[in-house]
């Protein structure tokens, strides 16, 4: 074999081996799907995205079962090199309550740190970008898989709490209620951190409103965040807390006070003390807005099984309290 023809063909190997590791990296190795994980791709005028539906072992087409979509952070993908789904453990629990997720994974090449660009105003509107993909994702697996439209709910860590507090905003008519795990407010974007208080909460919370248009609704917030994180600061959290009051205050004309309704403190032995807050709007009912702060905990998921750069397995069970939380709220009278 010639010199050339030797050269040519490493080439070619080296180059099919880069290819299946970045393949690899965001979708997954071959064999690493479960028997009831089934992918999907959703594609429109506004880009194309994958993501990986996981049916719960009862599923059955009559069954309408609710839906979680769970959004993962940057440096991570939603099925493939530390994802959200190892990250989460939400298929332990779906298998156990009966719901299904959805893992979308962002597209190659689109964000270096494979980010969600949710500090990008081109992905903060309603039928444009990021928002218009992962809400077309979770309307396509509500039609394909016979879901309850009024019971899909959206969850994102990070980049992907960023994008989730979006979607509540831009798709209130899809989301009946979001998660945020270390992110924060719409239109975070504008907000200095060296001088924050320049462009207040109530101001960007404006802008989340005029987002809903006549879709506009409470959509129920909850919030987790370690006192230790360094990436997004405490501040941030706090920020997003009185941002989504004044967001659902503006949406039913009534009133949600950004001090808390209740404060319960949570020492579990060998485990993070937590603090969860609750908000309750104007007429009671269930908490609109619940907020958790956990003590010693970084830029972190959290749960006993979470699998991945990103976790901390001493912080409360956030997939457990976050089914919880959606679990009790399903949207009444939305539309798809």
């Amino acid at each position: 074999m010639s010199r050339f023809r030797r050269f040519a063909l490493f080439g070619g190997i080296a180059l099919a081996v880069v290819v299946l590791l970045s393949l690899g990296f965001q979708f997954g190795l071959p064999g690493s799907a479960g028997p009831r994980d089934r992918l999907g791709t959703y594609s429109s005028d506004q880009g194309r995205l994958m993501y990986q539906v996981h049916l719960p072992p009862d599923y059955r087409e009559d069954s309408r079962p609710p839906v979680v979509m769970a959004v993962h952070g940057c440096a991570m993908t939603g099925f493939g090199w530390n994802s959200m789904k190892a990250t989460t453990r939400f298929d332990q629990l779906a298998d156990e309550a009966g719901f299904i997720v959805v893992y979308p994974t962002q597209s190659p090449f689109q964000n270096k740190l494979n980010c969600w660009n949710s500090t990008d105003p081109a992905d903060q509107h309603r039928g444009r970008g990021e928002p218009e993909l992962l809400a077309g994702i979770a309307r396509e697996v509500v039609s394909e898989y016979h879901a309850d439209p009024r019971q899909v709910h959206v969850t994102g860590a990070s980049s992907g709490a960023g994008a989730a507090v979006i979607l509540a905003a831009t798709y209130p008519d899809v989301f009946a209620t979001a998660t945020s795990v270390a992110g924060g407010e719409y239109g975070l974007d504008q907000v200095d951190p060296e001088h924050p208080a320049e462009v207040p909460p109530t101001y960007t919370a404006g802008q989340a409103y005029a987002q809903m248009g006549p879709r506009a609704r409470p959509v129920p917030l909850l919030v987790f965040q370690g006192d230790q994180d360094d990436v997004v600061p405490p501040l941030v959290a706090d920020r997003l807390v009185e941002h989504w009051a004044r967001v659902i205050e503006l949406a039913t004309g009534g009133d949600v006070d950004a001090k808390p309704e209740s404060v319960v403190r949570q020492n579990p032995p060998g485990l993070h003390p937590y603090t969860r807050s609750t908000y309750a709007a104007a007429g009671g009912g269930l908490p609109v807005i619940e907020s958790y702060l956990t003590s010693g905990m970084g830029h972190a998921w959290s749960g006993p099984a979470a699998s991945g750069l990103f976790t901390d397995r001493a912080g409360p069970d956030m997939a457990r309290l976050i089914w919880d939380f959606a679990a009790a709220r399903p949207m009444n009278g939305g539309t798809r």
